[in-house]
């Protein structure tokens, strides 16, 4: 059995938030108004700092984006593993393995039946997840890695689909959509319990405690006596290194898909020697497995210069 932490619960209560204006949205599509304590019509104020306003409903629904277990949320869309699997194979196969099997240090999405009461349990969406939703909601937020966000609502359903199929849980011309998702039951559904022990077994420490009456909460800081902490210096990071770390770092630090890793010479000695106008090119344009400027395409042209030039100074060191 798996514990579900306080951390867990108090995200809950952002999470039943969400559901609440869910259930609004429901009753507005049937001409029906609900009023709840989330979306009931509030008094503007600065907060309890003095900072601040209160969110409009439309604020909040930029964040209403969660899929509840029972398929809340799910946009309408469809989709079988059959339309999945070459889509699969393009976007998801170079982290996680053509059969889910993962690549090198990346997540196994299949496989693990029957291995968590091992001493070493393959936790993956087929053996450990609790939710199909959960699947189609983390790809719709976060996948691919290198361009979270960019996949269509029928995309997410096809791969969602796939990785289903991939674990045996679904046939490969299973269709999925908003009703079908919600009717899976994963192996591991009735794996996870509310954990709601005290986050400490010590006592509390009553003793030496400030005057409550001497203690106030404002907006603005207050002078004191007391020294400032030595300040520390920070380092910063040189434009190419930046750019490095934001759109290279993931391939070339662990060599995914034979990416020469930073700083190791023999690996980039071959590169280095096709002339720096040839590299910048393929950084640019990609080139095999890489996408152009790493997948981040907002990167200009010198930005990725930059880079290239930091990788390739870090080579000759």
């Amino acid at each position: 059995m798996f514990r579900l932490a306080k951390t867990t619960l108090i995200l809950a209560g952002f999470f039943l938030a969400a559901c609440a204006s869910s259930a609004a949205d429901d009753a507005a599509v049937a001409g029906e108004t609900v009023v709840t304590e989330f979306n009931a019509p509030a008094a503007q104020s600065t907060g309890h700092y003095g900072y601040g306003k209160d969110a409009s409903l439309a604020e909040v629904a930029g964040w209403d984006i969660d899929i509840r277990p029972d398929g809340l949320g799910l946009p309408p869309g469809s989709a079988t593993p059959e339309d999945g699997e070459m889509m699969y194979e393009d976007k998801c196969a170079l982290c996680h393995g053509s059969f889910g099997e993962g690549v090198g240090r990346y997540p196994v999405l299949a496989g693990g039946e029957g291995t968590l009461t091992e001493p070493r349990p393959e936790k993956t969406v087929g053996s450990f997840w609790p939710y199909a939703s959960t699947l189609w909601d983390y790809i719709h937020r976060a996948m691919p890695f290198a361009e979270p966000e960019s996949l269509s609502d029928e995309e997410v359903y096809a791969i969602t689909a796939y990785v289903l199929y991939l674990n045996d849980l679904v046939d490969y011309d299973f269709e999925l959509n908003q009703d079908t998702l919600a009717a899976i039951e994963m192996p591991n559904k009735d794996g996870f319990f509310f954990d709601d022990r005290p986050d400490t077994a010590n006592e509390l420490c009553m003793s030496n405690c400030k005057d409550p009456a001497t203690i106030t909460i404002t907006s603005e800081p207050t002078l004191t006596d007391e020294p400032a902490a030595a300040s520390t210096a920070v380092v910063e990071m040189s434009p190419g290194e930046s750019t490095y770390q934001q759109a290279c770092a993931m391939c070339h630090a662990a060599g995914v898909a034979d990416a020469p890793i930073l700083g190791e010479q023999a690996a980039w000695a071959e590169r280095i020697a096709l002339g720096r106008d040839v590299l910048i090119s393929s950084s640019i344009n990609g080139k095999g497995f890489m996408p152009p400027k790493g997948g981040q395409t907002q990167l200009s042209d010198d930005d990725v210069t930059a880079a290239v030039d930091f990788m390739i100074e870090r080579a000759a060191n």
